[in-house]
């Protein structure tokens, strides 16, 4: 495919995510299904494209006065990808090209908005009703924050230890640009690709099936991380989903003490028992809420229970940036709930003196410090304590752990320990 054929397929999945609400893994795929004729090259070039648009959509709109998808899409290439007047004004009018713009299409290229002017929402490419939940937590510097999360992210790795060494797992993913992470000694980062590039083939390279690495984000590393020393402990993962932060804890217990898996949703830990024989977990109990009374027996047993609470994943927007057009307020506040009846029920499973690690990948306040707040109202036997970090990161007066990519390169989350005492 030619540049104007790229461009307008992208204009054409852009339009389904837009107009139709679909999500841009389906939209993409759809397109990639009628689409056999399109390269590696050619699907890396929309993919990038459609998802560049979700990023900057409202930054690129106001900069175009204009928020079509074809305005987006040509705004993207002009001010994300710096491509010139000449060859952007050349490939629409290539054939399987959009075609020749407007005259004021051409003065919007050439003599865009002044970004300085946008309000906070604008420049941070969010959705006006998020204005006052980002306001609450970063303040002035909410467009920073949130533009941040328009950024593309890098693919972090978490070195296995049962597996592996550093060194070694170092070697084996050097040729993929793998350098060391910031804060742990076990992560390892390969840079964002470019805009029309794939990403690192990081799960193709040999040594991923041999159980040296997992792809996990370094905020989610550093969430697990923040469990402490567990060798030999009682660990409960509540909220296990795929096992990511499962399989963290584990290599840091090196196999030794006992931790169970759990998800409300059975379909969720299917992949967290097939990725824990590769990486060598011994010490593993899966407990699936398809069995009868699946943790009867752990109450107020666990030294840990480590809550990775259902939220909006306002922190992941970097990784799926159409999501955030579509999260709606209403969700936010069932998720809350959620959050709160979560966090009841884990409660139950911490010994006395045992603590509670709540995490979440959000940055809105209502999902993170609201929810600790309103829990420990109603447990008075759990006390927030500081978060035990491992390396040299800030906590705020409260003792809790907040991560972004505009402070710590990481995604957005949060962390909180609780600690119960009768």
């Amino acid at each position: 495919m030619r540049d104007g054929g790229r461009i307008s397929a992208a204009i054409e999945v852009i339009e389904e995510i837009l107009g139709r609400g679909r999500p841009a893994r389906l939209a993409l795929k759809a397109w990639g299904d009628g689409a056999r004729y399109a390269g590696a090259k050619d699907r890396a070039f929309v993919s990038g494209l459609t998802l560049d648009a979700s990023r900057h959509r409202r930054s690129i709109a106001w900069r175009m006065d204009d928020e079509s998808p074809r305005a987006l899409a040509l705004g993207v290439l002009r001010f994300a990808w710096g491509w010139e007047s000449a060859r952007l004004a050349q490939a629409v009018e290539e054939d399987h090209g959009p075609g020749a713009g407007t005259p004021a299409e051409e003065a919007r290229l050439e003599d865009p908005r002044d970004l300085a002017d946008a309000p906070a929402p604008v420049r941070g490419d969010y959705a006006d009703w998020m204005d006052p939940y980002l306001e609450r937590v970063f303040g002035e510097a909410r467009a920073a924050e949130a533009s941040a999360l328009a950024e593309r992210a890098p693919t972090d790795v978490r070195i296995n230890t049962l597996r592996t060494d550093v060194a070694r797992a170092a070697r084996a993913l050097a040729p993929l640009g793998a350098e060391p992470a910031a804060f742990l000694e076990t992560a390892l980062r390969v840079p964002a690709p470019a805009a029309a590039e794939r990403g690192a083939p990081v799960e193709a390279a040999p040594e991923f099936e041999k159980g040296w690495f997992e792809v996990q984000d370094l905020g989610s590393q550093l969430a697990a991380a923040c469990a402490g020393d567990l060798a030999g402990r009682q660990v409960l993962d509540f909220c296990a989903g795929g096992g990511g932060k499962t399989l963290a804890l584990a290599a840091a217990m090196a196999n030794k003490g006992q931790i169970f898996a759990y998800d409300a949703e059975a379909r969720r830990l299917t992949d967290t028992v097939r990725r824990s024989r590769r990486a060598g977990v011994r010490n593993l109990q899966v407990r699936s809420p398809l069995q009868p009374n699946p943790l009867a027996g752990l109450e107020g047993r666990m030294d840990l229970v480590f809550v990775d609470a259902p939220c909006t994943g306002s922190g992941t927007w970097r990784r799926h940036p159409d999501a955030k057009w579509r999260l709606r307020k209403e969700q936010m506040e069932r998720r809350t709930v959620e959050q709160d009846e979560v966090l009841a029920a884990a409660a139950e499973y911490v010994r006395p003196g045992g603590r509670l690690l709540y995490a979440t990948c959000s940055v809105f306040a209502e999902e993170n410090e609201d929810r600790l707040i309103a829990f420990v109202s109603r447990f008075p036997t759990f006390r927030v304590v500081p978060v035990a970090v491992p390396a040299a990161l800030p906590l705020d007066e409260a003792g809790y752990l907040r991560l972004t990519p505009l402070s710590q390169g990481t995604d957005g989350f949060f962390v909180a320990t609780l600690e119960r005492s009768r």
